[in-house]
C-alpha cells in the first residue's frame, strides 16, 4: 500500500479544493517543486499531480511544472491527471518523464479512447473515476452523469489500464474518513488495482485501506490531510510497510 501525496494545481499554485469547488480552494504554496521536494524529503514513494485548471479547461495548462517535476526527481513514479484528452497530450507528458497520465472526463464520454491510450502508451495509463453518490462525474467535477462508478470500472476490464484512481467528490477535502467500500466495489468491478481518493484523514483511515488490500487496494491519494497535520506521511507508510511485511 503506498500512501501518495497529491499536489493540485490551480494558476501556478498548491491548493486544496473542497469537493472539487474552485472557489473554495486554499493555498498551501505557491512553488509546486518546492512542494514535490517537501514530499520527497519525507519518504514518498510516488506523487499524484492534478491540473485543476486543465480539467476544466479541458487541456493542459501545468504542462511545464510537470515537467520541472519530472525532470528534477526522474527516479520518482508520477502521475498527472487534469485535461488530458488527446494522444498528443499523452506523448508530451510520457515524454517529460511522467509514469502515468490519468485519463478522467474523455474516458467516461468516449471509453474507446482508452483502449487507444493502451495501445499507443503500454503501461502508461491510469483511468480517473471520480463519484458522487456512485455516479460518475466530468469536467472537473462539473458535471455529473448516470453512469455508475462500477460499470465504468468494468468497461476497461481487459483494456490494459495500470489502474484506477478512485475519487470520492463527497469526501475530498472534508476530512470525514475514507469511503473505503465504495473503492473496494470500484476494484472488484474492474478487476484493476485502485488507488483511493478523497477523505484520507487520518491513520485510521489508512489501518481500514489496509484492511482491505485483498479487495485491491493498493494505494491511498491524501492531500488536505498532510498539509494542514492530521497525518504524518512517513508515518504512514511506515505503517503500511510494516503491515506488509508481518
Amino acid at each position: 500500500m503506498l500512501i501518495i501525496p497529491a499536489i493540485d494545481l490551480k494558476d501556478g499554485q498548491c491548493v486544496r479544493l473542497l469537493q472539487g469547488r474552485m472557489e473554495d480552494a486554499t493555498v498551501f504554496g505557491s512553488d509546486p517543486v518546492d512542494m514535490a521536494t517537501r514530499w520527497v524529503d519525507a519518504g514518498c514513494r510516488r506523487l499524484h499531480l492534478v491540473d485543476l485548471n486543465g480539467a476544466f479547461e479541458g487541456t493542459p495548462i501545468h504542462a511545464d511544472v510537470v515537467t520541472r517535476i519530472a525532470e528534477k526527481y526522474p527516479d520518482l513514479p508520477v502521475q498527472i491527471g487534469g485535461g488530458i484528452r488527446s494522444l498528443e497530450t499523452l506523448e508530451h507528458y510520457v515524454r517529460a518523464g511522467v509514469s502515468w497520465c490519468i485519463i478522467g472526463t474523455r474516458a467516461v464520454q468516449e471509453p474507446e479512447f482508452v483502449r487507444e491510450a493502451c495501445k499507443a502508451f503500454p503501461g502508461k495509463i491510469i483511468v480517473g473515476i471520480d463519484a458522487k453518490d456512485g455516479l460518475v462525474a466530468t469536467e472537473g467535477w462539473a458535471e455529473v452523469s448516470t453512469v455508475k462508478a462500477t460499470d465504468l470500472a468494468a468497461q476497461f476490464a481487459n483494456d490494459g489500464v495500470s489502474a484506477i484512481v478512485y475519487t470520492d467528490i463527497s469526501r475530498d477535502g472534508m476530512m470525514q474518513g475514507v469511503n473505503w467500500q465504495a473503492t473496494a466495489d470500484v476494484a472488484q468491478a474492474g478487476g484493476i488495482p485502485v488507488i483511493a481518493s478523497g477523505g484520507v484523514t487520518n491513520m485510521a483511515d489508512v489501518e481500514a485501506l489496509c484492511q482491505h488490500q485483498g479487495s485491491g487496494i493498493v494505494g491511498a491519494i491524501t492531500g488536505r490531510a498532510i498539509y494542514e497535520g492530521s497525518l504524518d506521511l512517513s508515518t504512514a507508510q511506515q505503517f503500511c510497510d510494516d503491515q506488509q511485511s508481518s
